[in-house]
C-alpha cells in the first residue's frame, strides 16, 4: 500500500474512494489483503469517516467485504463475477450506443476521437491507468448523450468490478492495439450516423473483455 497517496481536503469521500479503489485495481492492495480505516485514513491524510464511507461502497461494487468484528478484505478476482459485471456493463453500454448516436453532435465526435488518441498514446507508453482513463471518456460521450440515467448508474455501479482485469488487458500492447482499432470503428459510425453498427462494434469490444475473464485464473 505503499503507493496510496495524501488527498485532497475537498470531497473526501469521493477522495478515499478513488484513491483506495485505484490501488486495489493496480494490485498495490492485493487480493485478500485486509484493510483497517484506521491505516487507510493516516496513509491518505484523512479521517475515518471519509475511508469508512469509501470501503462501505467499494463493499457495495464488490471490491471489498467485511465480516462485523472481524474483518474487512480486498475480494479476490473471481472470474463468474467479473465475466456477470462486464455482460451487464455490455449491455448498457450497447444500448447507449444505439440511443446515442442520433443525438450526437460534432462536439461529440470530435471528443470521441481526442480520446482515443489519447488512449492510442497512454497505451504505447505503457500508462495503463492514464489508457483506462481515456476509454472511460471516450465511451462515456455515449453514456450521457443516450441520456438514460439507469444506463448510466448501471455502468457506474458495475464497472469498479472488472477493472482489475482491465487493468491487466491493456496491460499489453496487442491488446490495448485492438481497442483503439475497434474505438475507431465505432466514432465511424457514429460520425456516420449509424446506431446499429455503433453497437455491434461495442458488443465486439466488450466481448474480448468477458471472454478474458472466462481465460482468466482467480488469484
Amino acid at each position: 500500500m505503499e503507493t496510496l497517496r495524501p488527498g485532497r481536503r475537498t470531497l473526501l469521500r469521493d477522495t478515499a474512494y478513488e484513491a483506495i479503489r485505484d490501488a486495489i485495481v493496480r494490485g498495490d492492495i492485493p487480493p485478500g489483503t485486509s484493510v483497517r480505516d484506521g491505516e487507510l485514513a493516516e496513509r491518505l491524510g484523512l479521517s475515518r469517516a471519509p475511508v469508512r464511507d469509501a470501503l462501505s461502497r467499494l463493499a457495495g461494487e464488490g471490491l471489498v467485504e467485511s465480516k462485523p468484528q472481524s474483518y474487512t478484505r480486498v475480494t479476490r478476482l473471481v472470474p463468474r463475477d467479473v465475466r456477470d459485471a462486464a455482460a451487464v456493463v455490455r449491455a448498457m453500454q450497447e444500448l447507449a450506443a444505439r440511443s446515442a448516436v442520433p443525438h450526437l453532435t460534432e462536439t461529440d465526435i470530435v471528443a470521441m476521437r481526442a480520446a482515443n488518441d489519447r488512449f492510442r498514446a497512454a497505451a504505447a507508453e505503457g500508462d495503463t491507468a492514464a489508457a483506462l482513463r481515456a476509454d472511460d471518456e471516450l465511451h462515456d460521450v455515449l453514456v450521457a448523450a443516450c441520456g438514460n440515467r439507469a444506463v448510466a448508474a448501471t455502468v457506474e455501479r458495475y464497472t469498479p468490478l472488472i477493472r482489475r482485469l482491465e487493468w491487466r488487458r491493456f496491460g499489453t500492447a496487442s491488446a490495448a492495439h485492438g481497442s483503439a482499432a475497434l474505438h475507431d470503428q465505432l466514432i465511424d459510425a457514429c460520425a456516420g450516423g449509424d446506431a446499429e453498427a455503433a453497437s455491434l462494434i461495442t458488443a465486439e469490444i466488450w466481448r474480448v473483455l468477458v471472454e478474458l475473464a472466462d481465460e482468466s485464473p482467480a488469484p
